[in-house]
């Protein structure tokens, strides 16, 4: 696929790059207008739950996060600078379509009529960047339209109301639909603040600690116990209830972000709201800076990753918001702004296969990729990653843009940031940014809901696969546990468990005694609770910086005839970079292979190491203790999985330890087992090399004493 002018090349230094990669990526989309300019069709055949209607608003309406930030930007340049009239003309030529295409989408008597905005409709989601636009555009998008058009706009919005939506994110549409109804369209607010203010109490509701929200109700520790006696009772499991979710819709895509706007724009109508607000983004701020590399990449886990850049949203909302003292290492405008921009070098470095042949953006993450799609992504979808560009609405003069982007702060030790459950590391000894993720899990349909939320690890450099099929290839089992009682012939993956518990065990050194983070967790393969596994987590540690350590307890509480295990480590790409053939086997590794430019596997009875452009990443099997003398052995697998299973990479190799029992297990059996995890990327935080050689790094795997075991060289104690 080619790459995008403007886009792909672009530097992202200053605010002349960004308003140039947002007219890039307008640009593309004009020949895909409808006659009159109020919808947008991309030429991808693609279905949504949703009607196709409300897909072709999201064309229209997507691209408006950046549309009515240049429509800011030409106000200013006609303003302040009338030597950029150059500049104002690209954008009246490139957003022209748009300004004009409002007045047909909202007449009831057009046939481009959007149509008006019923129960849980799709058209609530795209009302907030209506919203946003007439907030930060009024004079073009609205005060400068005849009488009818501003009625009929008003008379839109105002369907948002009395209105059926559900508890989560969507909360935050009908807020800002008021608030534009209020602020531009000359509504009281006398009548709208009551359904303003019972959408605010719902959102506040989702509040967990540290600035963050959950995206939605939380399931509580009394609620999983009823739902199980539910089953007891009617015999189903397949009731859809709480989960426990805390993603990009917590920050970027939805809640922190539209915290941060309507602190901007609401001030004077809910001050004391907008001071907690403000106070939130202070606190969400000083750990969500942890999920981006020092090269600009995210993590990327949970759904919709089709808004790509978009992650980093929360800093361009940073910007435009002016939030004071906001900690460090977001603390300045230079801070924010090194983040914000970083994140955009990183795309653009990254963008070689996100378009189409037309410069439209694809489904998908690195690539065009629907397995990992959602029910809810049409073609247009993708446009939401436009609101990551909204501080271009801020002219050059602004203190934003003057100052110098300031560097990523210094790497990180393994940290707890409790409200999603996860640790989060890019330890200054190694070279690997991933984050231990527990216990979260959805609990309402959506495609490769396991893979997104439930597996223990996501990376920054080796992103995660998604199912493709029922076979352990096509679950591609990457950062997971894999059970199977049938014989392999079907498998189960950690999905709803219970919250995690976090605690501190110990590592024993050279200078004595030390204590390490760990994370427990409890969860069950099967509903009827055949077995039940207990998976604690043990991050990174200063002795052992490449590696973490994963300990499975299995706890058997109704006979099984046969148990067959697969657990994977990161993916990794699975072919050679320069031709695209197999990656060769090897013996060992030479004194002499480095990170990323070495390529190859090496394999053992009980261990694997795939080396590719990408880095390294491997599986050692440690300790394996059980009740039965029936316990597995293991062994060590270069699993190929189908192809485009992985987000990042369409051909992939997964580093797997397979164990089976096959003479049975009873009642009572406990089966202990522990798997070492390696990662060494070639690309976060500028391919550091630290100190030791690659084939030291690997030989050096850690060491785990077992409860009652007496070891006394270095080692992690299990308690």
């Amino acid at each position: 696929m080619p790459p995008l002018k403007g886009f792909t090349d672009n530097p992202f230094r200053t605010q002349a790059d960004v308003t140039e990669a947002a007219l890039a990526l307008l640009r593309p989309l004009t020949p895909y207008f409808s006659p009159d300019k109020g919808r947008i069709r991309l030429p991808i055949s693609t279905g949504v739950h949703f009607d196709e209607t409300a897909a072709q608003i999201e064309g229209f309406v997507r691209p408006l996060w950046a549309v009515a930030s240049l429509l800011q930007l030409e106000s200013s340049i006609s303003q302040y600078d009338p030597t950029k009239s150059a500049l104002a003309e690209s954008i009246r030529e490139v957003t022209e379509p748009w300004i004009s295409g409002l007045c047909a989408a909202t007449d009831p008597e057009h046939p481009e009529y959007w149509g008006v905005i019923d129960d849980m409709d799709q058209r609530m989601v795209e009302a907030e960047v209506v919203s946003f636009a007439l907030l930060v555009a009024p004079g073009k998008l609205f005060q400068s339209r005849d009488r009818k058009t501003r009625q009929n706009i008003t008379t839109w919005l105002r369907g948002m109301n009395g209105k059926k939506m559900p508890p989560n994110n969507w909360r935050w549409f009908r807020v800002f639909s008021n608030l534009a109804l209020v602020k531009v369209c000359g509504i009281p607010l006398s009548y709208v603040q009551d359904e303003m203010q019972a959408d605010l109490a719902v959102l506040d509701s989702f509040y967990l600690e540290d600035g963050w929200s959950g995206d939605g109700p939380w399931l509580s520790t009394e609620e999983e116990v009823k739902e199980l006696l539910d089953f007891e009772q009617t015999g189903r499991r397949d009731a859809i209830g709480k989960g426990r979710q805390v993603d990009y819709y917590s920050g970027s895509f939805a809640i922190q972000f539209s915290q941060l706007l309507f602190a901007r724009f609401a001030e004077d109508i809910d001050p004391d709201r907008v001071a907690g607000y403000r106070q939130q983004a202070r606190d969400f701020g000083a750990s969500f800076w942890r999920y981006f590399g020092s090269d600009g990449a995210v993590i990327p886990f949970g759904r919709s990753l089709t808004y790509r850049f978009s992650c980093g949203a929360f800093f361009a909302a940073l910007a435009v918001s002016h939030i004071p003292d906001m900690p460090q290492p977001l603390s300045t405008s230079g801070q924010i702004k090194g983040f914000l921009l970083r994140h955009l070098r990183w795309w653009a470095n990254h963008s070689a296969d996100i378009f189409y042949r037309d410069g439209t953006l694809s489904i998908g993450w690195l690539y065009p990729n629907m397995y990992m799609s959602e029910d809810y992504n049409s073609s247009q979808s993708p446009y939401w990653s436009l609101k990551t560009l909204i501080a271009i609405a801020l002219f050059e003069n602004n203190e934003f843009w003057t100052v110098e982007e300031e560097p990523y702060p210094s790497l990180f030790n393994p940290r707890l940031v409790p409200a999603p459950r996860q640790i989060l590391s890019n330890h200054p000894f190694g070279n690997h940014h991933f984050c231990l993720s527990p216990a979260q899990f959805v609990a309402w349909p959506m495609k490769a809901t396991q893979a997104k939320y439930s597996k223990f690890e996501y990376s920054s450099t080796f992103a995660f696969s998604v199912p493709t099929g029922p076979l352990i290839q096509q679950i591609a089992p990457d950062c997971t546990l894999a059970l199977s009682r049938d014989g392999a012939e079907t498998w189960a993956v950690k999905w709803k468990c219970s919250e995690p518990q976090f605690s501190q065990i110990q590592l024993r050194t050279s200078g004595g005694l030390v204590s390490i983070p760990a994370v427990s967790v409890r969860w069950y393969p099967w509903g009827d609770r055949q077995a039940e596994v207990t998976t604690t987590l043990i991050p990174p540690t200063d002795r052992w910086p490449d590696w973490h350590v994963r300990v499975h307890r299995v706890l058997i509480s109704e006979s099984l005839r046969t148990l067959h295990t697969v657990e994977g480590g990161f993916a990794s790409p699975g072919r050679r970079k320069h031709n695209g053939s197999k990656l060769p086997d090897k013996s060992s590794i030479d004194e002499s292979s480095s990170i990323g430019d070495t390529e190859g596997i090496i394999q053992s009875e009980t261990s694997v190491l795939i080396l590719s452009s990408a880095g390294a990443t491997g599986i050692s099997s440690g300790l394996i203790h059980g009740s039965s003398s029936k316990g597995p052995s293991a062994r060590a697998v270069a699993l190929k999985p189908d192809a485009n299973t992985n987000i990042a990479h369409q051909r992939t190799l997964i580093p797997i330890l397979e164990r089976d029992v096959i003479q049975g297990l009873h009642t009572g059996d406990e089966i202990i087992f522990a798997t070492s995890i390696f990662a060494v990327s070639a690309s976060a935080n500028g391919n550091r090399r630290v100190g030791r050689t690659l084939a030291e790094r690997w030989s050096d795997q850690p060491v785990i004493s077992a409860r009652g075991e007496v070891y006394y060289g270095e080692s992690i104690l299990l308690s």
